[in-house]
């Protein structure tokens, strides 16, 4: 019953009654929860002490337990319609902390439709964690039949949280924790596009995905002062259990701090660490393969790294005829993300889904990684609906049965990736056939090269299978910078990676281009 209780009405009074109604609506909290709680477990009434600490225990003790399939939801929810869900809302008068001096308040997600795994959730006040449980007043319902099988169930599917990020006076939703272990967040003037996820393992594998999920959340309520907020999941699955905490700090861009520690059940060989799940259906370099006014669909346009070395690289995303796979070896990585870099509408011409106001998500480890690689998995698709594309980072040696495995990093959803815009940096690509000799041809545009510098540059190209022809650099007045044009033979080659870099003396002017060219996806294109 902590979910009707710690669920506040939100009281539209005088600007000058505000200070002295928080007041009555904390000590009425009280004295309702008390009240209350005399019918109710000694749980609910007097909380359990908690700690990162205790999910830590949750972990370590479920590991030592054979996995056991979560529970999910009746059949009745199930096969619901994405049209009938969308009508079962959570009662924005009975947020968690709404209409108190706290900044952040919480929604909750019945389960049903695609999101069937049964989650428990508490709020942690003072030290002390209360189960939250779903009641008849929950949710606004669209039939008295959904209403009643939702009281019996007694649980949700996913939470979200709300704080003032793009005006003062309303609580916006800014991040979603829900289905599997995906959480997706945005930042202020954002629209949601890319997921995160707590773990990936065996992706793109033969033997098919594993997908563990966040069976249990404690929320962290903030003072007044507050601008941040905590949460805390359990992570379950067939080969791991894991402790995760998660620092959330919306913004912009908004930023989440997360803290991890697994317990494998058996080896974990394919495991990705931080991943990020996207779609990108054409654009740039990959034009659609059926008609579409639009240049461009896509909530990611291309895969940024910057690797343990120093070096920043680029590599714009296909949605190939194929799966592909490509790994890029590394140790101790600065950074990766999956970046949508275009901000114009008239790149993307969609006034429903609004493209251009997608976030794009750069990974920061905390820490030494070690030996790895970040992987970047392309996955064939014709609707966009469907996300198909996943980047990760992969330990060199994954994880073993019995042995602890922690790790750290930063997530953010800039605009773009979050270093100094005034250094030179790729903005597009574009592929296509070289007038007169119909050899195949590669234009990349970088920003900020002084037009004065072009012949200091050398444009460093090569070729895996196949011979480059030509290349150069010329000025781009129109972006402030400069366009390499590439043209190459494929002499039959089904495969070829290219590389592009730009060399000013013994250093490197700009980032990295690397780009995986397939006949077949060439060949259908043209």
């Amino acid at each position: 019953m902590l979910s009707k209780l710690s669920l506040q009405q939100n009281f539209a009074l005088p600007q000058s009654l505000m200070s002295f109604s928080r007041l009555i609506i904390v000590i009425f909290t009280s004295l309702f929860l008390s009240a209350t709680f005399a019918e109710t477990s000694n749980e609910q009434v007097d909380g359990t002490a908690f700690s990162h600490d205790t999910v830590i225990e949750y972990a370590r003790k479920l590991a030592e337990e054979p996995f056991k399939q979560p529970k999910t939801a009746p059949e009745e929810l199930k096969k619901l319609d994405y049209s009938t869900y969308r009508q079962i809302n959570f009662l924005e008068n009975a947020a968690i902390w709404g209409g108190t001096p706290t900044k952040f308040s919480v929604q909750l997600f019945a389960p049903g439709f695609l999101y069937q795994d049964l989650i428990d959730i508490d709020v942690v006040e003072a030290g002390k964690s209360f189960p939250l449980e779903l009641s008849e007043n929950s949710f606004r319902v669209p039939n008295e039949i959904i209403g009643k099988k939702l009281t019996e169930v007694g649980k949700y599917a996913g939470l979200r949280l709300h704080y003032p990020l793009n005006n003062a006076d309303y609580q916006d939703e800014f991040i979603v924790f829900q289905g599997a272990s995906y959480f997706r967040v945005v930042s202020k003037g954002q629209l949601y596009g890319i997921s995160a996820r707590g773990l990936a393992i065996d992706v793109g594998q033969p033997k098919g995905e594993e997908f563990p999920i966040f069976k249990r959340f404690w929320i962290e309520r903030p003072s007044s002062k507050q601008n941040a907020i905590v949460v805390h999941a359990l992570l379950d699955s067939k080969s791991v259990t894991g402790a995760y905490r998660f620092g959330i700090h919306p913004g912009s861009p908004s930023k989440v701090d997360v803290q991890a520690i697994l317990f494998p059940r058996t080896d974990v060989k394919h495991v990705g660490l931080a991943p990020l799940t996207s779609m990108f259906m054409h654009g740039g370099m990959d034009r659609p393969d059926q008609l579409d006014y639009r240049p461009a669909v896509h909530d990611s346009e291309g895969l940024q790294m910057r690797n343990g070395q120093g070096e920043r690289i680029w590599r714009p995303l296909n949605n190939p005829q194929t799966l592909q796979i490509s790994a890029f070896i590394d140790e101790n990585p600065k950074g990766f993300g999956l970046i949508q870099r275009n901000r114009n509408f008239a790149y993307y011409q969609d006034l429903e889904a609004n493209y251009h106001q997608r976030p794009s998500a750069w990974i920061e480890p905390v820490g030494d990684w070690g030996k790895g690689q970040v992987e970047l998995v392309e996955i064939p698709s014709a609707s966009e609906e469907n996300d198909n594309i996943v980047a990760y980072w992969k330990p060199e040696n994954g994880l073993k049965k019995g042995e602890p495995f922690e790790f750290a990093y930063t997530l953010t959803s800039p605009d773009d990736v979050p270093t100094n815009k005034n250094r030179p940096r790729i903005v597009g690509s574009a592929s296509g056939l070289k007038l007169f000799d119909k050899n195949k041809e590669i234009l990349i545009d970088y920003s900020n090269i002084n037009s004065d510098d072009i012949e200091n540059i050398d444009v460093i190209a090569s070729i895996s299978q196949g011979k480059i022809l030509e290349s150069r650099l010329e000025a781009n007045p129109h972006i402030n910078g400069a366009r390499v044009v590439i043209s190459f033979d494929s002499q039959d080659a089904d495969v070829a990676e290219l590389r592009v870099q730009l060399n000013k003396g013994d250093k490197q002017a700009a980032p990295t281009w690397l780009y995986r060219w397939l006949s077949r996806d060439w060949n259908n294109s043209l």
